[in-house]
């Protein structure tokens, strides 16, 4: 049984590629960039508390893997 097809848009295709991105689409990236470059900027300055050095700990591993 042939399968039913939509017949075209009688409006011709503009050319270009139109999208609107949520404002949380942008918003929301870009603060997470910035809590991580923070974090990655002042991990030097932390101290050995428990929280502290598990957070360094972490944004090291990632300096590592991203350096390979």
């Amino acid at each position: 049984m042939p399968a039913h097809t939509h017949p075209r848009s009688p409006h011709p295709a503009t050319g270009g590629v139109d999208f609107r991105l949520p404002w949380w689409g942008v918003v929301l990236p870009a603060i997470a960039f910035g809590v991580l470059l923070a974090l990655v900027i002042g991990s030097g300055d932390t101290q050995a508390g428990s929280a502290d050095a598990t957070l360094a700990h972490l944004v090291d591993r990632i300096q590592q893997t991203l350096s390979r």
